[in-house]
This record gives C-alpha cells, sequence and structure tokens, in this order.
C-alpha cells in the first residue's frame, strides 16, 4: 500500500486524495484506489471517470488476472496539461514549466533585483510564461501557478506583508496581476516554504519531520512536521532570521530591531565582516567566491555564521524533534563549513534523543528546490478535488 501522507507534500489536502496517490506515476485500479483511500468503489469510479473526460487520467492497461476480466488501471496523464512554477529572489527571477507529475520541461532565468519592484519583475515573469507555453505548445493547457516570493506573505490571501527587501511589494495582489494575464489560479507562498516543499519532493521523500534552511541575503526556514507544511496563523512560521541571539545585540537589522540572526549571519553580514578585515566583498556572492577560492578569513567567517545558525537551530531541535534538517542558499553551497558550524553546535547543545538518529544535510537540489516546490504548489491546487469538480461544472 502506498505511504499517502508520503505523496502530501504539501499536507494540506486530505491524504485520501486520488491524484496525490497517483501523483507518482504507478499506475492502479479502481479496487486499489479504494483500498487505499477507504472510499466506496462506486465513489472511486465515479471520479475517476470524471478524471479521464477532463483528461487528467488515462488507462493505461489491465493488471494481472487472478481470474475473470482484467481490471483496467489508471494514472496521471500528464501529457497536454502543464503549470507554471516562480521562483523570484532578492536578486534574480526563474520560471518554469512542469507536467502533471511534477516533471520540468523547460525553464529560463534572468538576474534581476526585486527592488526593482512588482510590475518590472512581474512583466519579466509574464513575458517568460508566454514564450515558455508557446515552446511547449501549451498555450490552452494550463492549469494553475506556483509563485515564491523572498518575503513574508499572508497564506490566506498571498500577499507580500512588509518584505524587508521588496520595496514597493507590500500588499502587491500577485494573485490577481498574474491571474489577469492567464486566467488561471494563481498561488503564492514565502520562497522558503517553496525550496522546503521542493527539497524534501526531489531528495527526502517520505520523511515527515524537516526543517529546510535557507542562507543567502537573508535567512528563513521551511519547517515540516507531521508530513504538513507549518505556516502558522498568518503564514510567518519558520521566520528563524529574525530570532534574537545575544551575542548580536548591538547590530541592528534590516527589520529595525538588533540582535536579530540575520543580521549577524546571513550573506551581507558575512560580507562586512570581512570587510572590516580589509577583504574587498560586498555580496553574499563575492562571500562565497572567497570561500571556494580557499579564503581562510572568509572560511572561518562562515563557520561561526554556522554556529549563531546552529544556536537557533537547536531550540528549533527541542521545540520540533525533525528527523533533517537541510541547510541550502548561496553561502551554505559554498562548501561544506557553513554545515560544519551549525553541526558542531546542535550535536553538542541538544539532548542525545533528539539528535541520535539527526541528519543534517546540505540541499541536494540546489537552485532547483525552489522551482520545484513552486511547480508542486501549482499542481497541488489544479488537481484538488474542488478545482476538478470546477473544472467539470464548465464543460
Amino acid at each position: 500500500m502506498v505511504d499517502v501522507k508520503a505523496q502530501d507534500s504539501l499536507g494540506d489536502s486530505p491524504t485520501t486524495d486520488l491524484f496525490q496517490i497517483l501523483r507518482d506515476g504507478r499506475a492502479r485500479t479502481r479496487s486499489e484506489l479504494a483500498s487505499i483511500t477507504g472510499l466506496a468503489r462506486s465513489t472511486v469510479a465515479a471520479r475517476v471517470d470524471s478524471l479521464v473526460k477532463l483528461g487528467l487520467v488515462s488507462p493505461v492497461g489491465d493488471a494481472v488476472s487472478t481470474g475473470g476480466r482484467p481490471s483496467s488501471q489508471f494514472a496521471i496523464n500528464s501529457s497536454g496539461r502543464v503549470v507554471l512554477g516562480v521562483d523570484i529572489g532578492a536578486s534574480h527571477a526563474r520560471i518554469a514549466i512542469a507536467d502533471l507529475s511534477g516533471a520540468l520541461l523547460g525553464q529560463d532565468s534572468v538576474a534581476m533585483e526585486v527592488a526593482e519592484g512588482p510590475e518590472a519583475v512581474l512583466g519579466w515573469v509574464a513575458t517568460a510564461a508566454t514564450e515558455l507555453l508557446a515552446a511547449h505548445g501549451a498555450t490552452d493547457g494550463l492549469l494553475a501557478i506556483g509563485v515564491g516570493l523572498p518575503g513574508p506573505v499572508e497564506h490566506s490571501s498571498g500577499l507580500p506583508i512588509d518584505p524587508p527587501i521588496m520595496p514597493g511589494w507590500d500588499r502587491y495582489d500577485v494573485p490577481q496581476h498574474l491571474g489577469q494575464r492567464f486566467g488561471v489560479p494563481v498561488l503564492v507562498d514565502n520562497d522558503v516554504n517553496i525550496m522546503a516543499l521542493g527539497e524534501r519532493d526531489m531528495s527526502w521523500p517520505g520523511v515527515d519531520h524537516f526543517i529546510f534552511v535557507k542562507v543567502a541575503t537573508g535567512i528563513g526556514s521551511g519547517v515540516i512536521s507531521g508530513g504538513y507544511l507549518q505556516r502558522g496563523a498568518q503564514g510567518i512560521a519558520g521566520d528563524i532570521g529574525h530570532v534574537y541571539v545575544p551575542s548580536g545585540k548591538d547590530v541592528v537589522c534590516r527589520c529595525g530591531n538588533f540582535g536579530c540572526l540575520e543580521a549577524i549571519a546571513a550573506g551581507p553580514a558575512i560580507a562586512r565582516q570581512l570587510r572590516e578585515s580589509g577583504l574587498e566583498v560586498e555580496t553574499s556572492a563575492d562571500v562565497a567566491a572567497l570561500v571556494k577560492g580557499g579564503n581562510t578569513t572568509a572560511i572561518q567567517a562562515v563557520r561561526e555564521a554556522g554556529r549563531l545558525i546552529g544556536e537557533v537551530l537547536t531550540t528549533c531541535v527541542s521545540l520540533i524533534n525533525p528527523a533533517v534538517i537541510v541547510l541550502g542558499g548561496s553561502i551554505a553551497h559554498a562548501g561544506e563549513h557553513l554545515l560544519a558550524g551549525a553541526r558542531e553546535v546542535i550535536y553538542t547543545r541538544s539532548m542525545p534523543l533528539a539528535t541520535g538518529n539527526l541528519q543534517i544535510a546540505q540541499s541536494r537540489s540546489g537552485a532547483n528546490a525552489a522551482i520545484q516546490g513552486a511547480s508542486m504548489l501549482a499542481i497541488h491546487h489544479a488537481l484538488s478535488p474542488e478545482r476538478v469538480d470546477a473544472m467539470l461544472g464548465g464543460r
């Protein structure tokens, strides 16, 4: 029997959702689906027939007969229907087109400052999306768009709220902007939540207690607990970058407070420290380049940043008891030094029962985590029972 919860990486739909079961690409009979979900066979048969009519599911052959007429098997029909995943970062924008299995069919990216504002950034997104859809003959097959933004997002509305590094974006209606252009639902979330979904789906399937930490221009985390993405009451759960760290009590953060983790351990903070040491460095990318080049001062600074991050994650370990902690972002990918610093503190300070089987690892998915997670967000919505019912009603 399939682990249904493990399939539901987004964690906010019933585990009985037939789509989430069929998303793994494995063909199943109506009887198998009824057994997995606990639904009546007549209910499963009706829903499968509806999905076939919509072209979302298709018969793929017959099961091995155990006597009598063999039963038909069904699987997700990934051809023809697509979603778009959008990853907007502090200094980049990426977009990908994916089929309903989550496979990325094509993508595009551009170096662009999010500070240029929503009209400029979303204008590029809309143009690139139109070109990708046309290139893959999917102009009429788009079902939904998932978007990750580098700042706090109110989950219920999809609006960015007081984002520190996104001037001009506060309460900007991203779902409406793209929705009017493409005529499909647009789902928006914080970029680190998106990365957590993508990293888990691609590299840690079935891990139900998982923390993804992004360390780049800022610091944030996406938390999956019990198989569910934890967004909290307004969508800001996991914002560890603004947790107070006593050693930074005199350092002002861009949020206006003093002593935030981000203010002393993110890429710009490390760059500031290195400039004070006499090195010519301006950005997170410069820090990463120095570390990769073997600069001892930069390596030591990044390792110390890892220790500071580890201090905050030690509290997270006690609160959430994750099975896996993954570090991603440009600073984490500069080498093992950030990871080593975090491990040093977490394994020393946390209770043995919590760390006995705890894995602390570098991101395996890299830049694709965000775009994969954004695509998953769109797929989940596009294939929800409510959306299927809406599509059926429009026939």
